[in-house]
């Protein structure tokens, strides 16, 4: 079976974490911007990280080299023209409009920008997408609530909104007030936990937060009854395991408890996170599970469909999907 080709579609990924080594570059010379790399090779160098933190100070430094609505525009067609060679037929993409505001970027010229490259690439490609704003929660609750009411008035634009960045010390329930907002307005919620944090995180999420799905989750199984509750409620789990191996969550990627998480009956998908920094995209994640997690081809396939069934597509719309999986 050819992995690449397969259809699936990509849940858990940043926009921002597309910025490969040469666009940044080349923003970084439009926009008048200095960054501390003379050549691509450089660039990768700087990629070497193994925590989550030195990712993303390197991750927010990138993000300055994004200007214009145009540079958002830029960067989502070459994410797309990069997956649609890698069976991607449906794209929900995290976005990060707090990490622009001192930029004077606004949400809406932000947003802008992301919908001409969805555009584009829908003509292009015939590939489908929707988009996720994340809080960052690294900022304060009250940085959150504004963001939200800054997001609300364009809600018919994005289909929910996300919980990302570093987990220590940032537990969900720091910002249910802005998710009950969230959830009032109608939208779904989403939510990073249990990468770096705690199973207690996930549990937070889904029950203060309202979550559809669980980005990461990988540490749900140091807790027995949450494993099951979830596995019973079939909540996805959106696993990004190369990128998992990279921020240091585990020492390799054979040691990587994705078999585990099958085996518990979790209700696992198969992403990139920020394929640029890691130089892995969702194809490759499918390949190197394959080879050196021994997951099998009935597996993958089963992990396929349900990327298209935990999307927030219309229902007809999932089955038909899910339906181009052999």
């Amino acid at each position: 079976m050819d992995l690449m080709a397969l259809p699936k579609a990509e849940l858990h990924v940043h926009l921002e974490g597309t910025l490969e080594p040469d666009m940044l570059l080349a923003l970084a010379g439009k926009n008048q911007v200095r960054v501390p790399y003379a050549n691509r090779e450089e660039v990768l160098a700087a990629y070497r990280f193994g925590s989550l933190d030195a990712f993303l100070k390197l991750y927010y430094a990138g993000m300055a080299v994004l200007r214009t609505v145009e540079d958002f525009t830029t960067l989502t067609e070459a994410y797309f023209d990069k997956v649609a060679g890698q069976g991607v037929k449906h794209a929900e993409l995290f976005f990060d409009p707090q990490a622009h505001q001192e930029k004077g970027l606004g949400f809406v010229q932000i947003l802008e920008g992301i919908e001409e490259g969805c555009r584009r690439a829908k003509v292009r490609h015939g590939i489908s997408s929707l988009l996720i704003p994340c809080i960052l929660r690294h900022l304060d609750p009250e940085a959150a609530l504004r963001l939200v009411d800054e997001m609300l008035p364009h809600k018919d634009r994005f289909v929910a909104v996300g919980l990302d960045s570093s987990e220590q010390g940032r537990p969900p329930s720091l910002f249910a007030k802005a998710f009950q907002r969230v959830r009032d307005a109608g939208l779904r919620t989403v939510a990073h936990a249990g990468e770096e944090g705690p199973p207690e995180y996930i549990r937070q999420a889904i029950d203060l937060l309202g979550v559809s799905r669980i980005d990461h989750g990988v540490r749900i199984l140091e807790d027995s009854e949450l494993t099951k509750r979830v596995a019973r409620a079939e909540i996805p789990l959106t696993v990004c395991p190369v990128c998992n191996v990279r921020l240091g969550v585990f020492g390799s990627l054979e040691r990587h408890n994705l078999p585990r998480l099958i085996e518990a009956g979790l209700a696992v998908t198969l992403h990139s996170d920020d394929p640029a920094y890691i130089q892995f995209y969702i194809g490759d994640n499918y390949v190197a599970c394959a080879q050196r997690l021994g997951i099998q081809e009935g597996a993958l396939r089963t992990i396929a469909r349900r990327s298209f069934t935990a999307s927030f597509l219309p229902e007809a719309e999932r089955e038909r999907l899910s339906d181009l999986v052999p």
